[in-house]
């Protein structure tokens, strides 16, 4: 039903150019509205302490289109890969099972500051694609797009061409991971709205 009801909303609205249809294709974007909580804040924890593998938090700043000016109130919903490479949904989950049970929102503050803690995701088995956290940028007055995917720059199957092909959505998706005293992998992406999204205006 919220699903639906943006939808509608982003229908309506679309003739007065409040709801611009921007980013282009966004396979399985719609997902980011099942089972999406009723309040949103700007940290979020994506795995249960029982989860297997090990912790990460990733926190950033979202700017607006100048690069400056802190976005508060835009949507990110990020969703990832288990310790085996799998997007395993739980018995009960009954939203996104698509994107397995590793996924969340935030919210972005009147700082513009979001962080989300999970697990380090692993690559998909058996293949040569670099693991990686799916983003989903949701702004106001705007249709749900997505940026590059959150990838790390120790990883071993990231390769130059796949720096090269980087086509940047938001910003670098890139990000130094650090250990902390806490044994828990620290990164920090700053993400730009609009940033080398078609259509964007």
């Amino acid at each position: 039903m919220k699903k639906l009801t943006l939808t509608l909303m982003c229908a309506a609205t679309i003739s007065v150019g409040y709801c611009q249809k921007i980013g282009g294709g966004c396979e399985d974007c719609e997902l980011m509205f099942e089972g999406i909580p009723e309040q949103l804040h700007w940290q979020t924890t994506l795995a249960s302490p029982k989860e297997e593998g090990e912790r990460m938090i990733i926190s950033g700043t979202i700017y607006q289109k100048d690069g400056k000016t802190p976005a508060a109130g835009v949507i990110l919903y990020v969703y990832h890969t288990d310790v085996k490479g799998e997007y395993k949904p739980t018995a009960a989950q009954k939203h996104g099972r698509r994107h397995g049970h590793l996924r969340g929102w935030m919210k972005t503050d009147a700082q513009g500051r979001y962080q989300f803690s999970t697990i380090r995701p692993a690559a998909y088995p058996n293949q040569r694609f670099a693991a990686h956290i799916h983003p989903i940028i949701k702004e106001p007055q705007k249709n749900e797009y997505w940026i590059d995917e959150y990838q790390f720059e120790d990883d071993p199957l990231l390769t130059q061409k796949d720096l090269q092909n980087a086509q940047n959505r938001g910003g670098s998706g890139i990000i130094k991971l650090n250990k902390n005293e806490k044994g828990i992998w620290i990164g920090k992406r700053d993400i730009t709205l609009g940033k080398n999204i078609p259509n964007y205006y």
